[in-house]
Protein backbone atom coordinates (compact mmCIF):
# COMPACT_ATOMS: atom_id res chain seq x y z
CA UNK A 1 0.00 0.00 0.00
CA UNK A 2 1.32 3.45 -0.84
CA UNK A 3 2.13 5.61 2.15
CA UNK A 4 -0.04 8.48 0.96
CA UNK A 5 -3.11 6.27 1.15
CA UNK A 6 -2.21 5.16 4.64
CA UNK A 7 -1.55 8.75 5.64
CA UNK A 8 -5.08 9.91 4.86
CA UNK A 9 -6.72 7.14 6.86
CA UNK A 10 -4.52 7.50 9.90
CA UNK A 11 -4.85 11.27 10.00
CA UNK A 12 -8.56 10.87 10.61
CA UNK A 13 -8.18 8.80 13.75
CA UNK A 14 -5.26 10.38 15.58
CA UNK A 15 -5.79 12.64 18.54
CA UNK A 16 -6.90 16.11 17.53
CA UNK A 17 -5.17 17.87 20.38
CA UNK A 18 -1.42 17.93 20.95
CA UNK A 19 -0.80 15.52 23.83
CA UNK A 20 0.10 17.15 27.12
CA UNK A 21 3.80 16.86 27.86
CA UNK A 22 4.93 16.22 24.29
CA UNK A 23 7.32 19.14 23.91
CA UNK A 24 10.19 17.47 22.11
CA UNK A 25 9.21 17.60 18.44
CA UNK A 26 10.11 20.40 16.02
CA UNK A 27 8.55 20.78 13.53
CA UNK A 28 5.38 19.30 14.97
CA UNK A 29 4.14 16.32 12.90
CA UNK A 30 1.01 16.37 10.81
CA UNK A 31 -0.62 13.68 12.93
CA UNK A 32 0.49 12.58 16.38
CA UNK A 33 -0.86 10.19 18.97
CA UNK A 34 0.95 9.38 22.21
CA UNK A 35 0.40 7.61 25.50
CA UNK A 36 1.70 7.91 29.04
CA UNK A 37 3.82 4.77 29.39
CA UNK A 38 7.55 5.14 30.15
CA UNK A 39 9.88 3.35 27.73
CA UNK A 40 13.66 3.16 27.76
CA UNK A 41 16.16 2.54 25.00
CA UNK A 42 17.90 -0.78 25.50
CA UNK A 43 21.70 -0.61 25.88
CA UNK A 44 21.89 -2.84 22.82
CA UNK A 45 19.39 -0.79 20.78
CA UNK A 46 20.00 -1.03 17.06
CA UNK A 47 18.57 0.13 13.75
CA UNK A 48 17.44 -2.55 11.32
CA UNK A 49 17.68 -1.26 7.76
CA UNK A 50 15.27 -3.48 5.81
CA UNK A 51 15.92 -1.68 2.52
CA UNK A 52 17.32 -3.86 -0.27
CA UNK A 53 20.55 -2.39 -1.58
CA UNK A 54 20.41 0.42 0.97
CA UNK A 55 22.39 3.39 -0.40
CA UNK A 56 25.50 4.54 1.42
CA UNK A 57 24.01 7.83 2.56
CA UNK A 58 21.10 6.02 4.24
CA UNK A 59 23.57 3.85 6.12
CA UNK A 60 25.48 7.00 7.09
CA UNK A 61 22.24 8.67 8.22
CA UNK A 62 21.46 5.71 10.46
CA UNK A 63 24.95 5.88 11.95
CA UNK A 64 24.43 9.61 12.60
CA UNK A 65 21.06 8.93 14.26
CA UNK A 66 22.68 6.31 16.48
CA UNK A 67 25.42 8.75 17.41
CA UNK A 68 22.87 11.40 18.44
CA UNK A 69 20.97 8.86 20.54
CA UNK A 70 24.18 8.06 22.38
CA UNK A 71 25.50 11.58 22.79
CA UNK A 72 22.52 13.98 23.04
CA UNK A 73 21.98 13.13 26.72
CA UNK A 74 19.39 15.87 26.99
CA UNK A 75 17.72 16.20 30.36
CA UNK A 76 14.02 16.99 30.27
CA UNK A 77 13.24 20.69 30.59
CA UNK A 78 11.57 20.44 33.98
CA UNK A 79 12.74 21.34 37.45
CA UNK A 80 15.23 18.64 38.36
CA UNK A 81 15.98 17.91 34.66
CA UNK A 82 14.46 14.43 34.93
CA UNK A 83 15.48 13.41 38.44
CA UNK A 84 11.82 12.87 39.30
CA UNK A 85 11.42 10.41 36.41
CA UNK A 86 13.52 7.67 37.98
CA UNK A 87 10.63 6.10 39.85
CA UNK A 88 8.48 5.94 36.74
CA UNK A 89 11.30 4.27 34.82
CA UNK A 90 11.64 1.39 37.28
CA UNK A 91 10.31 -1.68 35.56
CA UNK A 92 9.80 0.15 32.25
CA UNK A 93 10.02 -1.88 29.08
CA UNK A 94 13.00 -1.34 26.79
CA UNK A 95 12.97 -0.68 23.08
CA UNK A 96 15.57 -2.82 21.35
CA UNK A 97 15.24 -1.80 17.70
CA UNK A 98 13.79 0.47 15.04
CA UNK A 99 13.09 -1.15 11.68
CA UNK A 100 13.38 1.06 8.60
CA UNK A 101 11.52 -0.01 5.49
CA UNK A 102 10.17 1.41 2.26
CA UNK A 103 6.61 0.84 1.13
CA UNK A 104 6.05 -2.01 -1.28
CA UNK A 105 7.11 -1.12 -4.79
CA UNK A 106 9.01 2.01 -3.75
CA UNK A 107 12.13 2.76 -5.77
CA UNK A 108 15.36 2.62 -3.81
CA UNK A 109 17.38 5.74 -4.47
CA UNK A 110 19.89 7.67 -2.39
CA UNK A 111 18.85 10.43 -0.02
CA UNK A 112 21.10 12.72 -2.05
CA UNK A 113 19.31 11.98 -5.30
CA UNK A 114 15.88 12.38 -3.70
CA UNK A 115 16.86 15.71 -2.13
CA UNK A 116 17.53 17.50 -5.40
CA UNK A 117 14.46 16.39 -7.33
CA UNK A 118 12.13 19.13 -8.59
CA UNK A 119 9.89 20.75 -6.01
CA UNK A 120 6.64 18.89 -5.68
CA UNK A 121 8.16 15.53 -6.64
CA UNK A 122 10.20 14.85 -3.49
CA UNK A 123 8.71 12.27 -1.16
CA UNK A 124 9.38 13.36 2.44
CA UNK A 125 6.40 11.72 4.20
CA UNK A 126 6.84 8.90 6.71
CA UNK A 127 5.05 6.88 9.40
CA UNK A 128 6.74 6.20 12.74
CA UNK A 129 5.31 3.76 15.29
CA UNK A 130 6.79 3.06 18.73
CA UNK A 131 4.89 0.45 20.78
CA UNK A 132 4.76 0.66 24.57
CA UNK A 133 5.61 -3.01 25.18
CA UNK A 134 9.19 -2.91 23.93
CA UNK A 135 8.44 -4.65 20.64
CA UNK A 136 10.31 -3.25 17.63
CA UNK A 137 9.48 0.25 16.46
CA UNK A 138 8.90 0.80 12.76
CA UNK A 139 9.66 3.62 10.37
CA UNK A 140 8.09 3.41 6.91
CA UNK A 141 8.35 5.80 3.97
CA UNK A 142 8.06 5.97 0.20
CA UNK A 143 11.68 7.06 -0.19
CA UNK A 144 15.00 7.15 1.61
CA UNK A 145 14.42 10.89 2.04
CA UNK A 146 11.23 10.11 3.94
CA UNK A 147 13.16 7.66 6.10
CA UNK A 148 15.69 10.41 6.79
CA UNK A 149 12.96 12.79 7.95
CA UNK A 150 11.57 10.06 10.19
CA UNK A 151 14.99 9.39 11.71
CA UNK A 152 15.19 13.08 12.57
CA UNK A 153 11.87 12.88 14.41
CA UNK A 154 12.83 9.65 16.19
CA UNK A 155 15.96 11.29 17.58
CA UNK A 156 13.96 14.12 19.17
CA UNK A 157 11.77 11.84 21.26
CA UNK A 158 14.34 10.79 23.85
CA UNK A 159 15.63 12.27 27.09
CA UNK A 160 18.44 11.22 29.39
CA UNK A 161 18.91 10.96 33.12
CA UNK A 162 20.98 8.76 35.36
CA UNK A 163 22.29 6.53 32.61
CA UNK A 164 18.88 5.95 31.00
CA UNK A 165 17.67 7.21 27.62
CA UNK A 166 13.89 7.26 27.73
CA UNK A 167 10.51 8.68 26.81
CA UNK A 168 7.47 9.01 29.05
CA UNK A 169 4.93 9.10 26.22
CA UNK A 170 4.75 5.68 24.59
CA UNK A 171 3.04 4.35 22.59
CA UNK A 172 3.81 6.89 19.87
CA UNK A 173 2.21 6.97 16.43
CA UNK A 174 3.30 9.66 13.98
CA UNK A 175 2.19 10.21 10.41
CA UNK A 176 3.96 13.16 8.89
CA UNK A 177 4.38 15.07 5.63
CA UNK A 178 5.40 18.63 4.76
CA UNK A 179 2.77 21.25 4.07
CA UNK A 180 5.04 23.08 1.59
CA UNK A 181 7.81 21.73 -0.66
CA UNK A 182 10.24 24.66 -0.18
CA UNK A 183 11.60 25.26 3.33
CA UNK A 184 14.76 27.31 3.21
CA UNK A 185 17.48 29.22 4.94
CA UNK A 186 19.48 31.89 3.08
CA UNK A 187 23.02 32.91 3.96
CA UNK A 188 25.06 35.74 2.45
CA UNK A 189 28.75 34.77 2.23
CA UNK A 190 29.89 37.87 0.36
CA UNK A 191 29.71 40.70 2.89
CA UNK A 192 31.73 38.52 5.24
CA UNK A 193 33.26 35.12 4.55
CA UNK A 194 32.16 31.91 6.27
CA UNK A 195 34.52 28.91 6.24
CA UNK A 196 33.31 25.52 5.09
CA UNK A 197 33.07 24.24 8.66
CA UNK A 198 30.53 26.95 9.48
CA UNK A 199 28.46 26.01 6.47
CA UNK A 200 28.45 22.30 7.30
CA UNK A 201 27.50 22.99 10.90
CA UNK A 202 24.64 25.15 9.66
CA UNK A 203 23.51 22.43 7.27
CA UNK A 204 23.46 19.96 10.14
CA UNK A 205 21.23 22.26 12.16
CA UNK A 206 18.97 22.84 9.17
CA UNK A 207 18.47 19.10 8.80
CA UNK A 208 17.45 18.76 12.46
CA UNK A 209 14.38 20.92 11.77
CA UNK A 210 13.69 19.57 8.27
CA UNK A 211 14.77 22.65 6.30
CA UNK A 212 15.37 21.40 2.77
CA UNK A 213 16.91 24.31 0.84
CA UNK A 214 20.18 26.15 1.42
CA UNK A 215 19.87 29.44 -0.47
CA UNK A 216 23.52 30.38 -0.90
CA UNK A 217 23.91 34.07 -1.75
CA UNK A 218 27.53 33.51 -2.61
CA UNK A 219 28.57 36.80 -4.29
CA UNK A 220 27.73 40.48 -4.03
CA UNK A 221 29.27 43.92 -4.56
CA UNK A 222 31.69 43.53 -1.65
CA UNK A 223 33.41 40.29 -2.67
CA UNK A 224 33.36 37.47 -5.21
CA UNK A 225 34.60 34.43 -3.26
CA UNK A 226 33.41 31.84 -5.81
CA UNK A 227 36.13 30.29 -7.96
CA UNK A 228 34.75 29.73 -11.47
CA UNK A 229 36.99 27.66 -13.75
CA UNK A 230 36.11 29.65 -16.84
CA UNK A 231 36.57 33.00 -15.04
CA UNK A 232 39.16 32.47 -12.28
CA UNK A 233 40.12 36.14 -12.16
CA UNK A 234 36.75 37.01 -10.64
CA UNK A 235 37.73 35.28 -7.40
CA UNK A 236 41.44 36.04 -7.64
CA UNK A 237 40.65 39.76 -7.83
CA UNK A 238 37.34 39.74 -6.00
CA UNK A 239 37.80 37.56 -2.92
CA UNK A 240 38.98 39.18 0.31
CA UNK A 241 42.03 36.90 0.27
CA UNK A 242 43.24 33.61 -1.18
CA UNK A 243 42.08 31.95 2.04
CA UNK A 244 38.58 33.41 1.70
CA UNK A 245 37.48 31.66 -1.46
CA UNK A 246 35.20 28.75 -2.26
CA UNK A 247 36.96 26.47 -4.72
CA UNK A 248 34.98 24.31 -7.11
CA UNK A 249 35.73 21.33 -4.88
CA UNK A 250 34.50 23.29 -1.84
CA UNK A 251 31.18 23.97 -3.57
CA UNK A 252 30.82 20.34 -4.63
CA UNK A 253 31.58 19.24 -1.08
CA UNK A 254 28.87 21.52 0.33
CA UNK A 255 26.39 20.36 -2.32
CA UNK A 256 27.07 16.70 -1.50
CA UNK A 257 27.07 17.29 2.27
CA UNK A 258 23.74 19.10 2.02
CA UNK A 259 22.10 16.52 -0.26
CA UNK A 260 22.98 13.68 2.11
CA UNK A 261 21.05 15.62 4.77
CA UNK A 262 17.97 16.18 2.65
CA UNK A 263 18.95 19.68 1.51
CA UNK A 264 19.09 21.14 -1.99
CA UNK A 265 21.62 23.95 -2.60
CA UNK A 266 20.12 26.93 -4.41
CA UNK A 267 23.00 29.10 -5.56
CA UNK A 268 22.48 32.79 -6.22
CA UNK A 269 24.70 35.05 -8.31
CA UNK A 270 22.84 38.35 -8.08
CA UNK A 271 22.69 40.32 -11.34
CA UNK A 272 22.71 42.90 -12.77
CA UNK A 273 22.85 44.83 -9.49
CA UNK A 274 25.04 43.89 -6.52
CA UNK A 275 27.94 43.31 -8.91
CA UNK A 276 30.43 46.11 -8.22
CA UNK A 277 33.19 43.61 -7.42
CA UNK A 278 33.14 42.33 -11.01
CA UNK A 279 34.60 45.72 -11.93
CA UNK A 280 37.92 44.75 -10.35
CA UNK A 281 38.32 42.21 -13.16
CA UNK A 282 36.16 43.65 -15.94
CA UNK A 283 36.06 47.43 -15.39
CA UNK A 284 34.37 48.02 -18.75
CA UNK A 285 31.45 45.83 -17.72
CA UNK A 286 30.44 47.81 -14.62
CA UNK A 287 28.73 51.20 -14.48
CA UNK A 288 29.31 53.73 -11.66
CA UNK A 289 32.10 51.53 -10.33
CA UNK A 290 33.01 52.67 -6.81
CA UNK A 291 31.31 56.00 -7.53
CA UNK A 292 30.95 58.63 -4.82
CA UNK A 293 28.76 59.48 -3.07
CA UNK A 294 27.84 55.82 -3.11
CA UNK A 295 24.32 56.51 -1.77
CA UNK A 296 23.41 58.18 -5.08
CA UNK A 297 24.16 55.01 -7.01
CA UNK A 298 23.60 52.05 -4.67
CA UNK A 299 21.70 50.88 -1.60
CA UNK A 300 24.97 50.24 0.21
CA UNK A 301 28.67 50.66 -0.60
CA UNK A 302 30.37 50.07 -2.93
CA UNK A 303 28.47 51.36 -5.94
CA UNK A 304 28.65 49.45 -9.20
CA UNK A 305 26.23 47.53 -11.44
CA UNK A 306 26.62 45.55 -14.63
CA UNK A 307 26.20 47.53 -17.87
CA UNK A 308 23.46 45.13 -18.86
CA UNK A 309 22.54 47.05 -22.03
CA UNK A 310 25.86 46.13 -23.67
CA UNK A 311 25.81 42.91 -25.75
CA UNK A 312 29.21 41.82 -24.46
CA UNK A 313 27.97 42.12 -20.87
CA UNK A 314 24.84 40.13 -21.68
CA UNK A 315 26.94 37.36 -23.21
CA UNK A 316 29.49 37.40 -20.38
CA UNK A 317 26.80 37.16 -17.71
CA UNK A 318 24.97 34.35 -19.50
CA UNK A 319 28.23 32.46 -19.86
CA UNK A 320 29.16 33.01 -16.20
CA UNK A 321 25.80 31.85 -14.89
CA UNK A 322 25.59 28.79 -17.12
CA UNK A 323 29.17 27.74 -16.41
CA UNK A 324 28.36 27.66 -12.69
CA UNK A 325 24.84 26.24 -13.01
CA UNK A 326 25.94 23.27 -15.09
CA UNK A 327 28.13 22.05 -12.21
CA UNK A 328 25.18 21.89 -9.77
CA UNK A 329 22.52 19.16 -9.45
CA UNK A 330 19.74 21.50 -8.34
CA UNK A 331 16.97 22.27 -10.80
CA UNK A 332 16.98 25.87 -9.56
CA UNK A 333 19.33 28.85 -9.83
CA UNK A 334 18.80 32.40 -8.61
CA UNK A 335 19.79 35.39 -10.72
CA UNK A 336 18.68 37.90 -8.07
CA UNK A 337 17.58 41.12 -9.77
CA UNK A 338 16.90 43.31 -6.72
CA UNK A 339 17.72 46.91 -5.91
CA UNK A 340 18.69 48.15 -9.36
CA UNK A 341 19.67 51.81 -9.10
CA UNK A 342 18.62 53.70 -12.23
CA UNK A 343 20.77 56.76 -11.40
CA UNK A 344 23.77 54.58 -12.11
CA UNK A 345 22.66 54.14 -15.72
CA UNK A 346 21.35 57.65 -16.28
CA UNK A 347 24.85 58.95 -15.58
CA UNK A 348 26.67 56.15 -17.47
CA UNK A 349 27.89 57.14 -20.93
CA UNK A 350 28.34 53.60 -22.42
CA UNK A 351 24.82 52.63 -21.33
CA UNK A 352 23.24 55.80 -22.69
CA UNK A 353 25.21 55.45 -25.91
CA UNK A 354 23.87 51.92 -26.40
CA UNK A 355 20.29 52.93 -25.59
CA UNK A 356 20.45 55.83 -28.04
CA UNK A 357 21.96 53.66 -30.77
CA UNK A 358 19.32 50.94 -30.44
CA UNK A 359 16.31 53.02 -29.48
CA UNK A 360 15.85 50.85 -26.40
CA UNK A 361 14.55 52.03 -23.08
CA UNK A 362 16.33 50.86 -19.97
CA UNK A 363 13.47 48.41 -19.45
CA UNK A 364 13.92 47.07 -22.99
CA UNK A 365 17.61 46.48 -22.32
CA UNK A 366 16.91 44.75 -19.02
CA UNK A 367 14.35 42.55 -20.72
CA UNK A 368 16.84 41.44 -23.37
CA UNK A 369 19.52 40.91 -20.71
CA UNK A 370 17.15 38.77 -18.65
CA UNK A 371 15.97 36.76 -21.64
CA UNK A 372 19.62 36.10 -22.50
CA UNK A 373 20.76 35.07 -19.02
CA UNK A 374 17.63 33.11 -18.16
CA UNK A 375 17.72 31.46 -21.56
CA UNK A 376 21.22 30.19 -20.80
CA UNK A 377 20.04 28.76 -17.49
CA UNK A 378 16.95 27.15 -18.98
CA UNK A 379 19.21 25.54 -21.59
CA UNK A 380 21.07 23.92 -18.68
CA UNK A 381 17.79 22.58 -17.29
CA UNK A 382 17.50 25.17 -14.54
CA UNK A 383 14.45 27.10 -13.38
CA UNK A 384 15.32 30.76 -12.73
CA UNK A 385 14.50 32.35 -9.37
CA UNK A 386 14.36 36.14 -9.00
CA UNK A 387 13.67 38.77 -6.36
CA UNK A 388 10.28 40.48 -6.48
CA UNK A 389 11.38 43.69 -8.25
CA UNK A 390 11.87 41.75 -11.46
CA UNK A 391 8.10 41.31 -11.74
CA UNK A 392 6.79 44.28 -9.75
CA UNK A 393 9.11 47.13 -10.78
CA UNK A 394 9.98 46.14 -14.35
CA UNK A 395 7.96 44.95 -17.34
CA UNK A 396 9.93 41.85 -18.31
CA UNK A 397 9.13 38.74 -20.31
CA UNK A 398 9.88 35.93 -17.88
CA UNK A 399 9.26 32.23 -18.23
CA UNK A 400 6.01 31.17 -16.61
CA UNK A 401 8.08 28.71 -14.57
CA UNK A 402 10.09 31.51 -12.95
CA UNK A 403 9.89 31.54 -9.15
CA UNK A 404 9.71 34.88 -7.34
CA UNK A 405 11.08 35.56 -3.86
CA UNK A 406 9.00 38.14 -1.98
CA UNK A 407 11.30 40.08 0.33
CA UNK A 408 10.49 43.80 0.61
CA UNK A 409 7.23 43.26 2.46
CA UNK A 410 4.82 40.43 3.11
CA UNK A 411 2.17 42.67 1.53
CA UNK A 412 3.82 42.24 -1.88
CA UNK A 413 2.94 38.56 -2.23
CA UNK A 414 -0.54 39.39 -3.48
CA UNK A 415 0.80 41.50 -6.35
CA UNK A 416 3.21 38.75 -7.40
CA UNK A 417 0.46 36.14 -7.20
CA UNK A 418 -1.78 38.37 -9.30
CA UNK A 419 0.77 37.99 -12.09
CA UNK A 420 0.59 34.21 -11.78
CA UNK A 421 4.10 33.47 -10.58
CA UNK A 422 5.03 30.88 -7.99
CA UNK A 423 6.21 32.41 -4.74
CA UNK A 424 8.81 31.79 -2.06
CA UNK A 425 7.95 33.84 1.02
CA UNK A 426 11.00 35.68 2.39
CA UNK A 427 9.54 38.92 3.75
CA UNK A 428 11.96 41.22 5.53
CA UNK A 429 9.27 42.33 7.98
CA UNK A 430 9.11 38.78 9.38
CA UNK A 431 12.08 36.71 8.24
CA UNK A 432 15.23 38.87 8.06
CA UNK A 433 17.52 37.69 10.84
CA UNK A 434 19.95 40.63 10.56
CA UNK A 435 17.36 43.28 11.43
CA UNK A 436 17.64 45.20 14.69
CA UNK A 437 21.41 45.14 15.09
CA UNK A 438 21.81 48.91 14.68
CA UNK A 439 23.38 50.89 11.85
CA UNK A 440 26.58 49.44 10.39
CA UNK A 441 27.49 52.46 8.27
CA UNK A 442 30.17 54.74 9.67
CA UNK A 443 29.60 58.34 10.72
CA UNK A 444 25.98 57.65 11.68
CA UNK A 445 25.99 57.18 15.47
CA UNK A 446 22.21 57.50 15.90
CA UNK A 447 21.29 55.31 12.94
CA UNK A 448 19.39 52.05 13.08
CA UNK A 449 19.19 49.10 10.73
CA UNK A 450 16.85 49.73 7.80
CA UNK A 451 14.56 46.89 8.82
CA UNK A 452 14.28 47.51 12.56
CA UNK A 453 13.21 46.09 14.91
CA UNK A 454 14.85 42.75 15.72
CA UNK A 455 12.68 39.93 14.38
CA UNK A 456 12.03 37.61 17.30
CA UNK A 457 11.26 33.94 16.76
CA UNK A 458 7.72 34.56 17.95
CA UNK A 459 7.09 37.42 15.52
CA UNK A 460 8.38 35.29 12.66
CA UNK A 461 6.19 32.42 13.87
CA UNK A 462 3.04 34.49 13.44
CA UNK A 463 3.61 34.81 9.69
CA UNK A 464 0.73 33.57 7.56
CA UNK A 465 2.01 32.37 4.15
CA UNK A 466 -1.45 32.69 2.62
CA UNK A 467 -2.40 36.13 3.93
CA UNK A 468 -4.04 38.45 1.37
CA UNK A 469 -4.16 35.70 -1.27
CA UNK A 470 -7.25 34.21 -2.82
CA UNK A 471 -7.89 30.51 -2.36
CA UNK A 472 -7.12 30.01 -6.05
CA UNK A 473 -3.68 31.55 -5.46
CA UNK A 474 -2.73 29.35 -2.50
CA UNK A 475 -1.09 26.77 -4.74
CA UNK A 476 1.37 29.41 -5.99
CA UNK A 477 3.04 29.52 -2.55
CA UNK A 478 5.89 27.00 -2.64
CA UNK A 479 7.07 27.79 0.89
CA UNK A 480 9.49 30.22 2.43
CA UNK A 481 12.77 30.92 4.17
CA UNK A 482 14.47 33.02 6.80
CA UNK A 483 17.57 34.91 5.72
CA UNK A 484 20.80 36.27 7.15
CA UNK A 485 22.46 39.17 5.34
CA UNK A 486 25.97 39.29 6.71
CA UNK A 487 26.94 42.97 6.96
CA UNK A 488 27.32 42.45 10.72
CA UNK A 489 27.72 38.69 10.85
CA UNK A 490 30.53 36.19 10.50
CA UNK A 491 31.64 32.86 11.93
CA UNK A 492 31.75 34.37 15.41
CA UNK A 493 28.03 35.07 15.68
CA UNK A 494 26.52 32.79 13.03
CA UNK A 495 24.97 30.27 15.41
CA UNK A 496 23.30 32.65 17.86
CA UNK A 497 21.94 35.05 15.24
CA UNK A 498 20.40 32.22 13.21
CA UNK A 499 19.38 29.65 15.82
CA UNK A 500 16.88 28.82 17.03
CA UNK A 501 15.03 31.65 15.24
CA UNK A 502 15.38 30.02 11.81
CA UNK A 503 13.42 27.07 13.15
CA UNK A 504 10.32 29.28 13.20
CA UNK A 505 9.84 29.21 9.44
CA UNK A 506 10.85 25.56 9.36
CA UNK A 507 7.72 24.71 11.33
CA UNK A 508 5.48 27.19 9.49
CA UNK A 509 6.28 25.55 6.17
CA UNK A 510 6.51 21.93 7.33
CA UNK A 511 3.56 21.81 9.72
CA UNK A 512 1.34 24.81 8.82
CA UNK A 513 -0.95 23.86 11.72
CA UNK A 514 -1.05 21.75 14.86
CA UNK A 515 -2.08 18.09 14.72
CA UNK A 516 -5.84 18.10 14.41
CA UNK A 517 -5.96 21.40 12.56
CA UNK A 518 -5.61 24.07 15.24
CA UNK A 519 -3.58 27.11 14.13
CA UNK A 520 0.04 27.38 15.17
CA UNK A 521 0.46 29.62 18.21
CA UNK A 522 3.47 30.86 20.12
CA UNK A 523 2.25 29.75 23.56
CA UNK A 524 2.07 26.12 22.50
CA UNK A 525 5.27 26.35 20.46
CA UNK A 526 7.64 27.92 22.99
CA UNK A 527 8.28 24.81 25.16
CA UNK A 528 8.99 22.79 22.02
CA UNK A 529 11.35 25.43 20.64
CA UNK A 530 13.13 25.51 23.98
CA UNK A 531 13.53 21.76 23.72
CA UNK A 532 15.07 21.81 20.25
CA UNK A 533 17.28 24.72 21.29
CA UNK A 534 18.68 22.79 24.25
CA UNK A 535 19.16 19.73 22.02
CA UNK A 536 21.09 21.91 19.56
CA UNK A 537 23.42 22.86 22.40
CA UNK A 538 23.98 19.18 23.19
CA UNK A 539 24.96 18.68 19.56
CA UNK A 540 27.60 21.41 19.61
CA UNK A 541 25.67 24.37 18.26
CA UNK A 542 25.68 27.76 19.99
CA UNK A 543 22.08 29.02 19.68
CA UNK A 544 20.95 32.14 21.51
CA UNK A 545 19.05 31.78 24.77
CA UNK A 546 15.33 32.35 24.42
CA UNK A 547 14.66 33.05 28.11
CA UNK A 548 16.27 32.62 31.51
CA UNK A 549 16.67 28.91 32.24
CA UNK A 550 14.24 29.33 35.14
CA UNK A 551 11.54 29.97 32.52
CA UNK A 552 12.65 27.14 30.24
CA UNK A 553 12.19 24.68 33.12
CA UNK A 554 8.72 26.03 33.90
CA UNK A 555 6.70 26.20 30.68
CA UNK A 556 4.22 29.10 30.61
CA UNK A 557 5.44 30.52 33.94
CA UNK A 558 7.04 33.48 32.16
CA UNK A 559 4.15 34.25 29.82
CA UNK A 560 3.11 37.92 29.88
CA UNK A 561 -0.10 37.30 31.82
CA UNK A 562 0.92 34.21 33.79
Amino acid sequence: MALRGTFGALALVVACILPTGVVSLWPIPTALETGTTPLTLAPYFNFEVAVPGAPADLIEAVAQAKYYLETDKLGRLVVGRGSNDTLALKGAKSLSSLKLALTEGAKVDSISAESVKPLGTRSEEYILTIPEDGSPATLTANSTLGLYRGLTTFGQLWYYYGGETYTLTSPIDITDAPAYPFRGFALDTSRNFFPITDLTRTLDAMSWVKINTFHWHITDSQSFPLMVAQYPELAINGAYSAEEMYSESDVQYIVAYAAARGIDVLLEIDTPGHTAIIGTTYPDYVACFDASPWATYANEPPAGQLRFALPEVMNFTASLLSSVAKTLPSYYFSTGGDELNTNCYTDDYPTQQQLNATGWTLNDALNIFTETTHGALIAEGKTPIVWEEMVLDWNLTLSNETIVMVWISSEDAAAVAEKGYRIVQAPSNYFYLDCGAGEWLGDDPTGNSWCDPFKTWSEAYTFDPLANLTEAQYELVLGGEQLLWAEQSGPQNLDPIVWPRAASSAEIFWSAQQPGGAPLNVTEALPRLQDIRYRMVQRGLNPIQLQPQWCALRPDACDLYA
